[in-house]
């Protein structure tokens, strides 16, 4: 009660209190030098020196004031405050010897001015760290956020620790730190312990989670951390990296969820500075899906390339405007001179791309529109041909057109032996630009295929965390389900570092490191936000994984290669692909009949058509019956009599 009512206190009722209180704490000062001095309750030095006490209060509290004593919040005070209380109660002494010494009055023992300074900046620290415990008190501090271990007792450690001393979300309680010489002791009053005793401190001190604030340690020595924190059921959390923190885009407190590459086991990406700006630096880009995923993320590895000029193509406003807003701010922290270019467009639109392309001069383009989402372009198929295979080609017309140096697909590991819609659509969009590439134009002509990324708009990653957040249960479609993972920051770097290397037609392999587990994936998210996973082995846990299935189009493992033995390239992250090339007539021919079934609506035509071109399309559930019924009713009001109102 008492807390409440003096934080709800007037400002101004607040600061006369605190004025009232240190002039009362002066006039103590005063008498408390002499007391000290002479031991006695009452000297009778001090009744010739009388006039210090009014002295003392005339002197200090102007100078408190312009210190801005009454100004500061009194619960959120830190180790400075205390620091301007020295000098404040410093200049008040020096002051008042001055004016003392200057009026000629009764000589003075220096010790009572010594005792003077030492009384009031006790008493006047002692009155702020009181009013402070009042008001922030031992027991609201304990109870106030979920108790948490800080992992790293280094610098970006206690910095943490210090910005999250008056947090309401987390509570420090012990800090965690390899280094033996640290073990027992203390820092802002948290005692230092071993990793070794984790086990036994975080059930002690009921710890809920671990803030891993070790931003400079290597990915491997992360990792290894985290595996150790595992199972010990507590949520984890990781302050910013190094880099992040340096340039001022992230603060040693914006702690976030651990990464899920962190667990995956994967190295770095090497990167090749030449490879990545040989078809950037100096020149007019173009992204066309530049709001999606993997668009954005290549727009941002672009900017850092500094090309003369970025064209954004994007055909939801949304996403455009997301996305623009974003590389405005990264051009003008990175003091670049780039000319941005939001354009908000289909890429079916070939006139329309052709035009851009010419207009902005435009060298090299990296065509990262696409319908991906499987099972929505298994229940739309018509829109994944019109989208995944017209798009490239009209994309890719207009770019021979306006003279482009370098054209670049991102394309898909389900491009593969697909069993999908999506896939299929992508291996004939591979397919349309191998069969430009045979014509020998200036344009070269290039693919990169890679495997899922982490954290992209249909990655399982972020629907497994909201999962997690909402309590369960975790989705998976099957126990056997294994995929490849990359960083979206790996993908977009390597597609532009194999786009420098196109020569003509070529298809580009990422190297995706190991398969992961899907399930496996999910059992470690669950665990590290500090949950059991519920299963017949152990049915009192907290989170549940259900299978739903297969969904339709999808496959229990991706693959990278149709054929066989990939060459390698100068860049151990990246293969040359050695797959058979359709002659240009007849890729040309199937296009005019896709044309065709995509004008009638005919979905068995599109079905058959994908059957035909693609090599190992093996759809392992039909189209889906609502695709039926929408052709059905369109041929039906066709062939239906015109009304004779």
């Amino acid at each position: 009660m008492l807390k409440a009512t003096l934080v709800n206190l007037p400002r101004s009722l607040k600061r006369l209190i605190l004025v009232s209180l240190d002039i009362s704490i002066l006039l103590l000062a005063v008498w408390g030098a002499f007391v000290l001095r002479f031991e006695a309750f009452w000297p009778m030095w001090l009744e010739e020196r009388v006039l210090l006490f009014p002295l003392a209060v005339v002197t200090a509290v102007p100078i408190f004031y312009g210190l801005g004593f009454y100004h500061s919040v009194i619960r959120f005070l830190n180790g400075r405050a205390f620091v301007a209380i020295a000098q404040g109660v410093s200049m008040s002494l020096l002051v008042m010897i001055a004016v003392w010494v200057f009026s000629q009055s009764p000589t003075m023992p220096r010790s009572v001015w010594v005792n003077f300074w030492i009384i009031a900046f006790v008493l006047i620290s002692g009155s702020r760290l009181t009013a402070r415990a009042l008001l922030h008190n031992r027991h609201t501090r304990l109870t106030m956020g979920k108790r948490v271990a800080i992992y790293g007792a280094g610098e970006a450690g206690m910095q943490l620790a210090q910005a999250l001393q008056h947090s309401r979300e987390f509570r420090p309680m012990l800090f965690v730190d390899d280094r033996k010489e640290l073990h027992g002791g203390e820092i802002f009053g948290l005692k230092v312990y071993p990793p070794e005793q984790l086990a036994t401190v975080i059930p002690y001190f009921r710890v809920a989670t671990v803030l891993l604030a070790m931003p400079s340690i290597s990915r491997d020595r992360r990792r290894e951390i985290i595996k150790s924190l595992e199972p010990l059921h507590v949520h984890v959390m990781v302050v910013p990296g190094l880099t992040e923190l340096a340039s001022g885009i992230k603060r040693v407190d914006d702690i976030r969820d651990v990464d899920v590459e962190d667990i995956l086991g994967r190295e770095p990406v090497k990167l090749d500075a030449r490879l990545l700006s040989t078809c950037i630096r100096d020149k007019s880009v173009m992204v066309t899906g530049g709001g999606g995923s993997i668009g954005s993320e290549l727009c941002r590895q672009i900017i850092n390339q500094q090309p003369k000029r970025l064209i954004v193509c994007e055909i939801s406003e949304y996403a455009l405007y997301k996305i623009e807003h974003e590389l405005i701010h990264l051009i003008k922290a990175a003091g670049h001179s780039i000319e941005l270019v939001p354009i908000l467009g289909s890429v079916c639109h070939r006139e329309r791309m052709q035009s851009i392309m010419t207009a902005f001069g435009v060298h090299t383009v990296y065509h990262a529109a696409a319908y991906k989402h499987v099972p929505l372009v298994e229940h739309n198929p018509l829109e994944g041909v019109r989208n995944n295979i017209f798009g490239t080609y009209h994309a890719a017309m207009a770019a021979l057109a306006s003279g482009v140096e370098t054209f670049v697909l991102v394309s898909t590991d389900k491009a593969v032996r697909p069993t999908n819609v999506m896939g299929a659509t992508k291996r004939f969009a591979e397919l349309v630009l191998q069969g430009l590439a045979q014509r020998g134009p200036k344009t070269r002509f290039c693919m990169v295929r890679f495997g899922n990324v982490l954290a992209s708009s249909g990655s399982v990653v972020p629907l497994f965390r909201d999962q997690i957040r909402r309590g369960g249960p975790v989705t998976v479609t099957h126990e056997e389900m294994v995929r490849y993972f990359m960083t979206i920051p790996e993908a977009a770097q390597l597609v532009i570092q194999a786009g420098a290397k196109a020569q003509g037609g070529d298809v580009f392999l990422l190297n995706m490191g190991e398969p992961v587990r899907i399930v496996d994936l999910a059992k470690h998210m669950i665990r590290l936000y500090g949950f059991d996973v519920k299963d017949d082995v152990n049915p009192d846990g907290d989170i549940e994984i259900r299978f739903t299935g297969l969904r339709p189009g999808e496959k229990l493992y991706e693959e990278l290669l149709i054929g066989e033995n990939p060459l390698p390239t100068d860049h151990p992250m990246i293969l040359r692909a050695q797959e058979e090339v359709v002659p240009a007539e007849r890729i040309q021919s199937l296009l005019t009949m896709f044309e065709a079934a995509v004008e009638r609506l005919d979905y068995a035509g599109i079905r058959s058509l994908l059957l035909e071109s693609v090599r190992g399309y093996a759809p392992q559930n039909g189209i889906e019956d609502h695709v039926w019924l929408e052709q059905d009713r369109v041929l039906t009001a066709e062939s239906a009599p015109s009304s004779l109102h």
